[in-house]
């Protein structure tokens, strides 16, 4: 047979794979010539994913081939960079943390775990067994910048992080959907490929569809649905408003109440604090709408809600949490048909997360917080106060995706060591002292666990590596397991035989899916993965709810503190209510998180720059032009941005894509090229951040001040000037 060479193509069999850049894991195939990844598309024979797959799942082979990928192991040399040898780098590493370890202690060394670990079932794993090993104290995450806030509040009310009812999509009269936009990005927490069909097919069979968002966002069409344009971070008010009237109407289902909860009095009495008269300046919504929606929902032969990142990142994103379970539980609709219901996979996993909320809390120089990953957005300030000397970051980037950029670039660069586990060199990456090159996706085996118990159609799906890793790129738990080594552990890889390696990385998997009757040999020899069939609802009081005495904790003692804080911030809102202006995150179609920075084909025309979106009354009011700068800024920091014109937004609210700033990122070429703004410059850090529950970041809400560029710098001009003549005037 003729070797491959650059004149004659040999195109290899199809693959047939997964996307892992969010929780539907959609099924594709890979395409492959002389052993090289040259495209992705969908598996049009996929029983689950039925040959759905979007732009951004495809657009993976283009990450695959970038010629900026990470190809060998990178170590700083002043202000740049050079290729050096995995043993030589690994040497290094492991010497300079045994001597930081050893005049420090193991304190001294930290983490940060990016999403796409998320996605990638021997990494995280690898990376923590590491730092146990090692002794580390304070970890961090993208977890707290995204969604810390719900697994606080399942544990809260049912006694287990990993319990989280999702709507039952095909059966519901009735859906609430809150802060979500699955036309843009799918659903979070609902594992779903094609949402916006199933969304219409529900429609069309007669179920009532309301989504709740400041903005008319992408989702709301007429043969989906309608929007409710609340004022942003109020929901927890306007969830409130609801049970508070389903109560007033009679339409709480007593019998459910009386056998399933604990202190449904402590929940009543909250929520009898926010009828809907009191609450509907605050939401922005007349109180007879809200009084409305809440006796349709309570009124439909079954009713489900569901909430995601919009509200996630509020104030209060644990508390409404637990008001979306209450909201379902209150009404009947929970472990109902057409309801909300456990989704159960190839493991069930109620009894992995279970624990007792109120014991999950740690004493800090920084107060009472929740044990695992420390607030993202108290990483700078915990490097400089505990003193940490050694971070490494695994798949992440938290100079651009935690507030306080400049605040956190100072703290990355006092450190002694700063390792970047990562397919690109990003915007932290620069600042580290290696950078380690990962394989991606597709150049490792992998299975689809980040979707488990959240899965509209339950499955599993294995894959195998598409490709082999090109150049020096390595697996992360590789990586890890030569670390290890360096600092004289035990490691995966003193194992002499292949089966003992194999057994370690994916035994635990062959456990999980025996206790549903199936075993690993099987699922790596189901191209399209197992199914488990419909959800069944009937069973979740008595098999998977995890509390001491088997009863739904409708008022958890633990939340004393927050219920008073929220009327705090309720009178807080009440005094500020004006026209000021409040800033939320929006969802981009070419972006994802910092992923697609630098991916051309996620570069369209009009698409290469930050957006600020404004409505049009407010840009009137403000005198902003579209396609000219404005300045947002408020005393966390400032932006430029170039104004777009949106009628779909609530007067009153401003817009800004995340994900872009890219700047002081060479490594990344186009991305530096087309860099935009980074939206965390305005968003708050440090202390009073975050929310006490879960450490959620603030990250929407926030008040900001938009004004013309020009006219901005007009006047800081004058001001100048105006000092200066009263200096002089002092003077003489």
């Amino acid at each position: 047979m003729q070797e491959p060479n650059s004149k004659l193509t040999i195109e290899d069999p199809p693959v047939r794979t997964f996307c892992r850049v969010c929780e539907p894991a959609c099924g594709l195939v890979a395409h492959v010539e002389n052993g090289r990844l040259t495209k992705l598309s969908p598996d049009r024979e996929h029983p689950v994913t039925e040959g759905f797959a979007c732009h951004k799942g495809i657009a993976g082979a283009a990450i695959h081939n970038d010629p900026d990928r990470v190809n060998h192991p990178l170590a700083r040399t002043g202000d740049g960079f050079e290729t050096v040898a995995w043993d030589a780098a690994l040497s290094d590493i492991g010497e300079r943390l045994r001597e930081i370890v050893g005049q420090s202690g193991a304190q001294v060394v930290s983490a940060y775990t990016g999403n796409p670990s998320g996605f990638n079932v021997l990494a995280r794993p690898a990376a923590s067994r590491f730092f146990r090993r090692l002794g580390v104290v304070d970890e961090f995450g993208s977890g707290t910048q995204d969604c810390a806030n719900k697994f606080a509040g399942s544990e809260a009310v049912f006694g287990s992080r990993t319990i989280h009812p999702i709507p039952d999509l095909e059966r519901t009269d009735f859906l609430l959907i809150l802060g979500e936009n699955p036309a843009v990005s799918h659903m979070s927490f609902l594992g779903i490929a094609d949402p916006m069909k199933v969304l219409r097919r529900a429609r069309k069979r007669g179920a009532e569809i309301w989504f709740v968002d400041p903005r008319r966002n992408e989702s709301v069409v007429p043969s989906v649905g309608d929007v409710l344009q609340i004022r942003p971070d109020t929901d927890l008010y306007l969830l409130a408003a609801m049970i508070c009237e389903v109560d007033r109407a009679g339409l709480l289902d007593r019998d459910v109440l009386a056998r399933r909860g604990r202190d449904v009095e402590g929940l009543l009495e909250f929520v009898g604090k926010y009828p809907a008269e009191r609450v509907a300046d605050i939401v922005g919504v007349p109180a007879e709408q809200i009084a409305s929606l809440a006796r349709a929902f309570a009124s439909a032969e079954s009713a489900s809600v569901h909430m995601s990142r919009g509200v996630n990142m509020g104030r209060q994103g644990t508390l409404c949490y637990w008001l979306v379970h209450m909201l379902s539980f209150v009404t009947g609709n929970l472990d109902r048909r057409g309801g909300n219901v456990l989704s159960e996979g190839f493991y069930f996993n109620a009894k992995s997360g279970r624990a007792d909320f109120s014991e999950t809390f740690k004493e800090t120089p920084w107060g009472s917080l929740r044990a695992g990953q420390l607030p993202g957005n108290l990483m700078a300030r915990a490097i400089r106060e505990r003193g940490i000397r050694a971070l490494f970051v695994l798949a992440g980037n938290p100079v651009l995706s935690i507030a306080g950029e400049q605040e956190i670039r100072d703290a990355l660069a006092g450190l002694d060591l700063l390792v970047c586990i990562d397919i690109y060199r990003n915007a932290t990456g620069e600042l580290a002292d290696y950078v380690l090159p990962a394989v991606d996706m597709y150049e490792r085996e992998d299975l689809n666990l980040n979707g488990l118990g959240l899965q509209h159609r339950p499955w599993v799906q294995y894959t195998d590596r598409v490709v082999e890793p090109r150049f020096e790129r390595k697996e992360e738990w590789w990586m890890f397991a030569r670390l290890e080594q360096e600092m004289g552990f035990p490691s995966i890889l003193d194992l002499e035989s292949e089966e003992e390696r194999h057994q370690q990385l994916w035994g635990k998997f062959d456990h999980m899916l025996r206790s549903r009757g199936h075993s690993f040999d099987e699922l790596r020899a189901s191209p399209t993965g197992i199914q488990f069939g419909d959800h069944e609802p009937g069973q979740f009081y008595e098999r998977h709810l995890q509390t001491e005495d088997s009863k739904v904790d409708c008022c958890p003692a633990a939340f004393t503190s927050a219920l008073e804080r929220a009327e705090d911030l309720f009178v807080d809102s009440l005094e500020r209510l004006g026209d000021e202006l409040l800033l939320i995150t929006r969802r981009d179609k070419y972006m994802h998180n910092s992923w697609y920075a630098n991916v051309e084909i996620m570069k369209p025309e009009g698409w290469n720059r930050t957006f600020v979106y404004v409505h049009p009354q407010d840009a009137e009011r403000l005198q902003l032009v579209e396609g000219e700068q404005a300045k947002i800024g408020n005393s966390n920091g400032e932006l430029t941005a170039e104004v777009k014109l949106d009628a779909d937004l609530r007067p009153g609210v401003v817009a800004i894509p995340h994900g872009w700033g890219n700047a002081r990122t060479p490594g990344m070429r186009l991305a530096q090229a087309t860099a935009g703004e980074n939206v965390n410059r305005v968003l708050p850090s440090g202390l009073g951040s975050f929310e006490p529950l879960s450490s959620q970041a603030h990250m929407t809400g926030i008040p900001v001040t938009v004004a013309p560029a020009a006219r901005t710098a007009s006047a800081e001009a004058r001001e100048v000037n105006d000092a200066s003549e009263e200096i002089a005037e002092t003077m003489s």
